[in-house]
């Protein structure tokens, strides 16, 4: 892997540094992900809810909020359907929590993604309706596409509105009330990169507001802050941008997950392994609490996360956590037997093409999009992943750094029944037989976007410090640069001619753990995963590491975890 220093203005660091009374490196780091001055560095530094734009600037969000404040009124019969991942299920949580506290009892749906496929469907449609037409439908991260879903809700006199976050195809839908800035909005407004999650929040906001106009008694008990747990949940799995308003809502919205008491959460944290003495963190909700979420809706029902983020009963919501725990558990065991074999083909039968399809007619469709994840960052190539139905193949695609996997579909859209998603992960089904013109097609696409060949993979170290800046202090200011995700990762560091004292001691296979000597004698903890080879002790080398505290049994300490190392030069 080929090593790159971020480029940084060195002197916007320092003005930083000093303005702010922080170290060089964390001016470094504040430079590099684009805060410009003093006062936007303080701005995301110290995020507040009052920073947040007014909702009804949203286009479309206030006529959103008026129906649905109309629906209550009437007290109509509403149906929420929400897709199956962790945005879809948390903002499923937040819209259905609210009508609730405002007197409605709605209905809600989650797509069963191995009879109904992915997003809103007529199948899934019927299912809900049961032939009892609500007079509003609202479709949450999913929609924007759903043109003939969307009519057939129409066409029998149901209004329908839809939050969503996804990019359009061609054309959005046009017979609802639609909200979705990648659609509607500018692309330098504030919420331009919200997910569905932080949407529905403003469309709460925006509820609320329009009731407080009339000084409607119903909102006096009403805190629209016990919703943040939920966005930070939806926000940071979802993978979208932790800049603006997104990185208000996630910094709050951790702070939420811990002392607002949902039952659900606490049962969840606890079946995940969780201390519950630590401050839950990004890291959490990416390998702990969303893959237990996400899992149900991968092999089952992902009606069951629902009600456990919506369950008041904490005996019961550990008894709903436990079952998500085993699905977690049993995708893990399918995944790694499909990995196995989908990376050993693709070794074998795409080593001479930019992209890799694969596909398999035993290959659970409810686990191809980790197995894809799994083989685009072993062989860094856009990578489809797809498993059988019927006649039916479906799958996902997962792509690498500066590739847009939606402009390739796009060019393939004419062998694909439906598609859609992010230019890093997108969904996809297509008639089995048409999956060699695919594959094809997918390749040539990729050959025609980039003639030049795609982008080799890199490690970027943010910034190159010495052993003995691995202190506490470089921790508590990394604490203030959380939550990491999109758009404000997690930073490498490199140190260079470091030599270990003791050899490595291995674990597993391909670990190990190290004591990494940090000057004076003294030393921090460092664990490696996956690793082909150790470094040997006394042998000067440079390695690249993040640095975090490690929880353990109610106590934290300072650890490296190794990213990369090579011989010194």
């Amino acid at each position: 892997m080929h090593w790159t220093t971020l480029e940084t203005d060195e002197a916007l660091a320092e003005e930083l540094a000093q303005g702010l009374g922080v170290s060089r490196t964390c001016g470094r780091l504040l430079a590099q992900i684009g805060l410009r001055s003093k006062e936007s560095a303080e701005d995301f530094l110290r995020p507040r809810l009052s920073h947040l734009d007014h909702p009804f600037a949203l286009t479309n969000l206030e006529q959103a909020a008026e129906r649905i404040v109309a629906a209550v009124n009437r007290a109509e019969d509403v149906v929420v359907f929400g897709d199956y991942d962790v945005d879809g299920i948390t903002s499923t949580v937040q819209l259905i929590g609210m009508l609730r506290q405002l007197g409605l009892e709605p209905r809600f749906c989650v797509p069963r993604r191995l009879e109904e496929g992915y997003g809103l469907s007529r199948e899934a449609i019927d299912r809900v309706l049961g032939g009892r037409l609500p007079q509003l439908f609202i479709a949450l991260d999913c929609g924007t596409n759903a043109h003939e879903p969307v009519a057939y809700l129409v066409e029998q006199g149901i209004d329908v509105i839809v939050v969503d976050h996804h990019q359009a195809k061609e054309h959005p839908v046009s017979e609802c009330i639609l909200i979705n800035p990648h659609v509607l909005d500018a692309e330098d407004a504030p919420w331009r990169n919200l997910c569905t999650a932080g949407l529905v929040f403003k469309l709460l906001h925006g509820i609320l507001r329009k009731l407080r106009e009339v000084e409607d008694a119903r909102v006096e008990t009403v805190q629209l802050k016990d919703t943040l747990d939920l966005v930070a949940l939806g926000t940071i799995a979802d993978l979208v941008p932790l800049q603006r308003e997104n990185r208000i809502l996630s910094w709050y919205g951790l702070r939420h997950l811990r002392t607002n008491g949902r039952p659900g959460i606490r049962a969840l944290a606890e079946i995940s392994g969780i201390d519950n003495t630590q401050e839950l963190s990004s890291a959490d909700i990416s390998f702990k609490l969303g893959p237990r979420i996400n899992a149900c809706g991968r092999l089952a029902d992902a009606s069951r996360p629902i009600e456990l983020l919506l369950g008041k009963n904490a005996d019961t919501c550990l008894d709903v956590a436990r079952e998500l725990d085993a699905f977690n558990k049993e995708r893990q065991s399918i995944e790694r037997r499909i990995t196995r074999t989908a990376e050993a083909r693709a070794e074998q039968e795409f080593v001479n093409l930019p992209g890799v399809v694969l596909y398999g007619d035993d290959w659970h469709p409810g686990v191809v999009g980790i197995v894809a994840s799994r083989v685009s960052r072993h062989l860094h190539k856009p990578t489809v992943v797809l498993g059988a139905e019927a006649e039916m193949a479906h799958g996902s695609g997962r792509s690498v750094s500066h590739v847009d996997l939606v402009a390739v579909f796009h060019r393939c859209a004419h062998l694909l029944d439906h598609w859609g998603g992010h230019p890093m992960a997108a969904g996809v089904s297509l008639k089995a037989k048409n999956i060699a013109a695919f594959t094809d097609c997918f390749n040539e696409s990729l050959l025609e976007l980039y003639p030049d060949g795609l982008p080799e993979p890199t490690l970027a170290v943010a910034a190159w410090i010495e052993p003995d800046d691995l202190e506490v202090a470089l921790l508590t200011e990394l604490e203030r640069l959380h939550p990491f995700g999109q758009a404000n990762p997690e930073p490498v560091f490199g140190l260079r001619g470091v030599r270990l004292d003791e050899a490595p001691q291995p674990f597993g296979k391909g670990n190990f753990r190290f004591r990494l000597p940090t000057g004076g004698g003294r030393s921090v903890v460092g664990i490696a995963w996956g690793f082909k080879q150790a470094p040997e002790p006394g042998l000067p080398v440079d390695v690249a590491l993040r640095f975090a505290w490690n929880h353990w049994r109610g106590r934290r300490s300072p650890q490296v975890t190794l990213v990369d190392w090579k011989k010194a030069d």
